[in-house]
């Protein structure tokens, strides 16, 4: 079965056609200002429109408001929302938005592992941020795959942090991953992708 991919914090035309003409999965809008892959609704739904079909357009939300969900769905029609934090609310989110909700949980160790999905349709694997990290995520970084050995997920799931081109073939046989999502780990600096590396990511991921 060939893996899912997922290319998140797009924010610009290059980024996005690159994401499109490779054939990833999913695409990944960021609505948490300081990310410097933070993108305005409306620029997310230009982005978006520029093809019609392709990936799937989620959106990744931070502790978000009832408001801010609902500003930027009537900006850009989300297939899905990635959220950050509050775990009790993935429940009340999917009926109020009627959106499938994937949520992301850090990994250090086995214990990290979640034994239930609640209510989410996916979960996001991906490293505990450092201390000293002001944002959440996996910042860049990737956990010890080897505590997934012998863990029976809940849910599907979806490998994320630290992933690159020149990784994500040992990351995906190392854990059986169906499923990938890279950010950092195809930019050229910080919040700016590289369409190269996009295409490189996929095609490794894919085995290719």
């Amino acid at each position: 079965m060939s893996v899912r991919v997922k290319i998140c914090g797009i924010n610009d035309p290059a980024a996005f056609d690159a994401a499109v003409e490779v054939g990833a999965d999913w695409v990944g809008f960021v609505f948490y200002p300081p990310s410097p892959r933070y993108v305005a609704a409306e620029t997310a739904a230009a982005l978006s429109a520029r093809v019609s079909g392709g990936p799937g357009r989620l959106g990744l939300f931070v502790d978000p408001s009832d408001g801010l969900v609902e500003s930027v769905l009537r900006a850009i029609g989300l297939d899905a929302l990635q959220i950050y934090g509050g775990f009790g609310r993935v429940a009340e989110l999917r009926a109020r938005f009627g959106r499938p909700v994937w949520h992301a949980l850090g990994i250090e160790t086995e214990a990290d592992l979640p034994a239930t999905a609640g209510s989410a349709d996916r979960l996001v694997l991906e490293a505990k941020p450092p201390g000293e990290a002001t944002r959440p995520g996996g910042n860049a970084a990737r956990f010890d795959w080897s505590v997934l050995r012998g863990w029976r997920a809940p849910a599907p799931w979806i490998l994320a942090g630290g992933l690159t081109p020149e990784n994500v073939g040992m990351a995906v046989q190392a854990t059986g991953a169906t499923a990938v999502d890279v950010s950092s780990g195809v930019e050229r600096q910080p919040g700016i992708k590289d369409p190269a590396l996009i295409r490189a990511f996929v095609a490794a991921a894919r085995g290719g």
